[in-house]
């Protein structure tokens, strides 16, 4: 009896060792290319969503994970907060990527008025060090052919502004304010999914 109930904890032992295997090779085999379709089969599952799905189920949260990785740098916070079930991770990710979309697509509809703005940011004569490397990074970004590219530089300078440039920083503040209800938007559209 006691060799089966020692097999038994062993089993469980290597169970969760697998556990934690599976989603480091996946992820290995996606930065290494392969796609969702193409690991469909060797997960056992029908389709390229199921592959996603089974990774992001297995996948452990990482620490300071929630929302990041949103690529704009604005109100991606609190995107996939507490979303410590497998499911959770699943509907976070889901909500991140809609949010990024949403957020690419208001940055393209909205290309002129950011690339403008960012202009005007760029033009400015900081006042101290801190904030001439934000303006910097602006000036630098505005180069890039993406707009959403702007957008977490446009953030980060908003507030220095305030001090020397009110109105300007105003303008940065409105320009965050309609990222954000753009994102808030696609997450509520997803609610009614």
């Amino acid at each position: 009896m006691d060799d089966i109930l020692a097999a038994l904890e062993s089993l469980r032992a290597l169970r969760d060792e697998l556990a934690d295997w599976e989603p480091r090779l996946i992820g290995a085999a996606r930065r290494h290319g392969a796609s969702w379709a193409d690991l469909a089969p060797a997960l056992g599952v029908a389709s390229r969503q199921a592959a996603e799905r089974r990774y992001l189920r297995l996948r452990k949260p990482e620490h300071g994970r929630a929302g990041a990785g949103s690529g704009d740098g604005v109100g991606g916070a609190g995107v996939g907060a507490g979303a410590t079930t497998a499911d959770g991770r699943v509907q976070a990710e889901r909500d991140r990527r809609a949010g990024e979309r949403a957020v690419r697509a208001w940055a393209q509809a909205n290309s002129g008025a950011v690339r403008t703005l960012a202009a005007m940011v760029s033009a400015v004569e900081p006042a101290d060090e801190s904030t001439r490397l934000k303006v910097d990074v602006v000036y630098r970004r505005l180069g890039e052919d993406d707009p959403v590219a702007l957008l977490e530089p446009l953030a980060a300078v908003a507030e220095p502004l305030h001090a020397t440039r009110p109105e300007l920083a105003e303008q940065v503040d409105e320009l965050n304010a309609q990222v954000q209800q753009a994102r808030r938007e696609a997450l509520e559209r997803r609610v009614g999914r």
